[in-house]
C-alpha cells in the first residue's frame, strides 16, 4: 500500500535510537523508552495553500533526514510497519 500525505504532511519513518546506554549497557526491548525524535521522509504532500490561494511547496523532500517535535506526530501502522505522520511545523530541523 502506498500513502500520499495530503497538504503540508509528512510521511516519516523513525530511526530508532540506540538499544545501549553510553557506558555499554545494552537495554532489554521490555524497557521504557522514548519516542524517537528523527526519522527518514518518505513521502510528503504538495504544500500548504496561502490565503490568496497559492500553492506553497514543503522545504522537506523525500530521503530527508529530519529532527521533530517528541509528541507532535500521529503514529499510524500499515503492513506491521509504524510510520509517523506530522506537519512540516513539526519538523524541526534537516539533519545533514
Amino acid at each position: 500500500m502506498k500513502i500520499k500525505p495530503l497538504s503540508d504532511h509528512i510521511l516519516i519513518e523513525p530511526i530508532k535510537g540506540e538499544e545501549k546506554t553510553k557506558s555499554g549497557i545494552l537495554l532489554p526491548e521490555t524497557s521504557e523508552k522514548e519516542k524517537p525524535e528523527q526519522g527518514k521522509v518518505i513521502s510528503v504532500g504538495p504544500g500548504k495553500k496561502d490565503e490568496a490561494g497559492k500553492l506553497i511547496p514543503l522545504e522537506v523532500k523525500e530521503g530527508d533526514k529530519v529532527l521533530f517535535t517528541k509528541y507532535g506526530p500521529s503514529e499510524i501502522k500499515v503492513e506491521d510497519k509504524e510510520y509517523l505522520i506530522a506537519k512540516e511545523e513539526d519538523i524541526l530541523a534537516i539533519l545533514e
